[in-house]
């Protein structure tokens, strides 16, 4: 557990950023190895690749609501820890338990039953469709061992433990590539090989860590007979559900930008897939410094010390900017190599690389969003980002990408993803310089004494 009322802000941030970015780094490594596998060792590897990456934002659409309220309680948690409420964090963790499990099971019904007409809607090549759906379905089995995974490893950073979860995930990895190299490359099972390969790997994690929590840990307990309580919940729900809708329009424009994307064929969707998954690696300092910037913040707010939140917030702006930078000029730099990596398919390399290209020199921007974001986001003070994420999306990247690619093609697209970042990191940390955020305070009516 990490107090961070206490203690030199940068220090106290990074050094909780840092097992969080491990821990991202290595949660993508579940969709990097995936696509290095099937691009390497599957036959028709790119229709594979673009199958992947067509599931892709339909699984982010389908969980987004569910994690946004997760994220809202972890909110709430870290409020409470800050407090010293240690009986709110209990009430808090069983409520948001219940949620979870009754939302895996709902949403991976969704997923199974209406994968087809998605990925149709979507617009895909056809010979895309069959193995999106496969791959979709058998991914839907796994959404409870996710949606744990993801409540589990919530509560832990809201009371500032970010070490627990990463230790677990680097087990579940590792496990995911084993299973990954004997299904596909001995097995010779197929796109279906790479999906269970993913649900068996996320079981595992979730599993594994609430053994150990309820072994190991002081606060921390999970068991049968949960209670829920109903005024946390709605708490919850007013923090996390504008971040839901968030991200949930999110999908939904990811959506839409891939079947920008399909018009281009099977390559290009592929390629496109590829170059997502190093963004998303890319953008893995920044989601870690939000994340982490999240808890300092809810927790120096709830113990009343808003100085330190400006502080921190100057501190990981900085952070931020050093890492992006950093990162922008790697990619720069070995753009090519690098997708190749992914694909032995040399007509795929060259479109991924032009997306790096355009896109690597403003993860800048991308990270100020999201630290801004998450300043927000731990302060209770959801809206704002839900409206500036919504507006960057759907008013400028999505109409920029549609407008352009009818000019330039899929160059066209690639260069509508940095306009929505500007617009976004803009209006963002605009709003988080006008200090309203200091006004929000979460409030807790009543306590379920846990015996």
């Amino acid at each position: 557990m990490k107090d961070f009322t206490e203690g030199n802000e940068s220090r106290l941030i990074i050094r909780f950023a840092i097992p969080l970015i491990i821990g991202y780094v290595i949660q993508q490594l579940y969709s990097v190895v995936d696509s290095i596998i099937v691009g390497k060792f599957l036959e028709n590897g790119e229709t594979g690749l673009a199958a992947i990456g067509a599931a892709f934002p339909v699984i982010f659409f389908l969980i987004s609501f569910v994690v946004g309220i997760s994220n809202g309680g972890l909110v709430i948690i870290s409020h409470f820890f800050g407090k010293k409420d240690y009986k709110g964090i209990h009430q808090a963790i069983e409520t948001i338990n219940i949620f979870l499990c009754v939302c895996a099971i709902a949403i991976g019904v969704i997923g199974i039953v209406f994968a087809k007409p998605i990925f149709i809607a979507m617009k895909l090549p056809n010979e895309v469709i069959p193995e999106a759906v496969t791959y979709m379905q058998i991914y839907s089995v796994g959404f409870i061992g996710m949606f744990g995974y993801h409540g589990v490893s919530a509560v832990l950073r809201g009371i500032g433990d970010a070490k627990t979860p990463l230790y677990v995930l680097i087990i579940s990895s590792i496990l995911n590539v084993l299973l990954d190299i004997l299904f596909i490359v001995v097995l010779k099972t197929g796109i279906a090989g790479v999906a269970w390969a993913t649900v068996i790997a996320q079981t595992f994690t979730f599993v594994a860590v609430v053994v150990y929590l309820n072994k190991n840990h002081p606060l921390i307990k999970y068991r049968f007979g949960l209670r829920f309580d109903k005024v946390i919940f709605k708490e919850s729900i007013r923090i996390g559900l504008p971040s839901g809708f968030q991200q949930a329009f999110v999908g939904i424009g990811n959506m839409a930008l891939m079947a920008i994307v399909s018009k281009f064929g099977t390559i290009t969707v592929a390629a496109y897939s590829v170059a997502g998954r190093i963004d998303m690696l890319c953008a893995v300092p920044a989601m870690a410094l939000s994340m982490a910037f999240s808890t300092f913040v809810g927790q120096n707010l709830g113990a009343k010390k808003i100085e330190r939140v400006e502080r921190g917030y100057r501190a990981t702006i900085v952070m931020g900017i050093v890492l992006s930078l950093s990162l922008s000029a790697i990619i720069l730099l070995l753009r090519a190599p690098i997708m190749s990596i992914f694909t032995n398919e040399y007509e795929l390399i060259p479109i991924g690389a032009s997306y790096l290209a355009i896109v690597s020199p403003f993860y800048i921007m991308l990270t100020i969003l999201f630290i801004s974001n998450g300043a927000l986001r731990g302060a209770g003070d959801t809206l704002i980002p839900m409206f500036v994420t919504l507006f960057a999306l759907w008013a400028i990247r999505v109409p920029a990408s549609y407008y352009l690619s009818l000019h330039f093609g899929e160059i066209g697209v690639w260069w509508g993803i940095p306009a929505g970042w500007l617009i976004g990191m803009t209006f963002s940390t605009a709003y988080f310089l006008t200090g309203r955020w200091k006004n929000k305070t979460i409030q807790r009516k009543k306590i379920l004494v846990v015996e």
